[in-house]
């Protein structure tokens, strides 16, 4: 008896963007919920510089120790090119060898080079299928300033915010509409990387400077005073809409906002499902599966809002490769509402494997 073919998927993390680390860690979650009796793992690393090595994949070496983060070097592992369909590697002794047959590729990849519709397109050029949304959503959704422009048109609720373009200050005019405190960030990055929470605008130069060191293209945002909630989005199985999932709750408890640190070293609090009346539980999930289908989102997302204590709800941002790490809230939320981990991957590459690859 043949013994079926297993999938082969290639994992590809890393990258050049700031939240490279990190793309480590959610790597090797996922590494390590692939069952082996139906996957076949080809992890991917590209380096901080851009070079695509094939990497051990061994996740014991891609998880946070301590304060240390992971991180792909050249040294990690053999150099590969990208042909029509296939991963090929360059093996000093062995010469062009092909890895035949990868399947799919989960592009793990979070922030700039990767989130944001660059490697989306490259896949798309090679008829390559992969997890997760196409060129344009990735690049709509990874832009905080057209994620805003896209959901307000669709009637999502944002609150007030300023772009600042390069070579642009803050107005006058608009320090008066947008008032204190703010939260000034880089337009394309993720993982609270490059934000800086201003109570003086004396301070908010150094802020502009700080978000431009990674993007050019800055916003300003009035800080809004509410509880953070986010919510799962997976994409529809069998012709179906999109689902949500159980909601949670953010809680920084001694730190001022939800930044980097607290996010990834320190820790935080979470409650899922969150503790909200059953109607602004209800339309969060509503307005999430509104913004995933606004920007047109494939694969999975994660839609962060704002709760005012009078229950009106702003969009914060959506995440179309939100963080996969042990502690990241999309596999969190996804376990609490009845798929487990492997079970979230599981679905994520067969839906994309049945979308195929071409406009999606």
């Amino acid at each position: 008896m043949t013994t079926p073919r297993k999938t082969r998927v290639a994992i590809v993390f890393g990258g050049r963007s700031t939240e490279h680390a990190i793309s480590c860690v959610s790597a090797g979650a996922i590494l390590g919920a692939l069952d082996p009796d139906q996957y076949e793992a080809v992890p991917v690393g590209i380096t901080r510089e851009g070079r695509w090595v094939l990497a051990a994949g061994d996740p014991a070496q891609l998880a946070i120790a301590g304060t240390r983060l992971p991180e792909i070097t050249a040294s990690s592992g053999n150099s590969l090119v990208l042909a029509a369909g296939e991963l090929l590697v360059r093996d000093p002794a062995e010469g062009m060898q092909e890895l035949a047959g990868v399947d799919v590729v989960f592009p793990v990849l979070h922030g700039a080079y990767g989130e944001d519709g660059t490697i989306q397109g490259m896949l798309e050029m090679a008829g390559i299928p992969y997890v997760g949304a196409n060129v344009f959503a990735s690049a709509a959704a990874m832009d905080k300033e057209f994620t805003k422009k896209l959901a307000a048109a669709d009637g999502i609720p944002v609150g007030p915010y300023a772009v600042l373009r390069a070579g642009v200050s803050l107005s006058e005019a608009d320090k008066e509409r947008l008032g204190l405190p703010v939260f000034v960030k880089p337009s394309r990055a993720g993982s609270s990387t490059g934000i800086t929470k201003v109570t003086d605008w004396a301070d908010l130069d150094a802020a502009i400077a700080t978000a431009r060191a990674i993007d050019p293209k800055v916003l300003v945002e009035a800080a809004i005073v509410g509880r953070e909630i986010e919510c799962g989005v997976l994409e529809g199985e069998n012709g179906g809409g999109p689902q949500a999932s159980l909601l949670a709750e953010i809680h920084v408890d001694d730190a001022d906002w939800y930044d980097f640190e607290t996010k990834y070293l320190v820790g935080s609090r979470y409650t899922i499902p969150a503790d909200l009346p059953d109607e602004v539980t209800r339309r969060v999930r509503d307005l999430a599966l509104q913004t995933f289908t606004a920007l047109d989102c494939a694969g999975l997302a994660r839609v962060d809002f704002f709760v005012t204590a009078d229950g009106e709800i702003f969009l914060n941002e959506i995440n179309t490769m939100p963080g996969m790490t042990p502690t990241s809230m999309f596999p969190q939320m996804w376990a609490a509402t009845g798929l487990e981990y492997p079970k979230v991957v599981d679905r994520l590459i067969r839906t994309a494997l049945n979308r195929g690859t071409g406009l999606h």
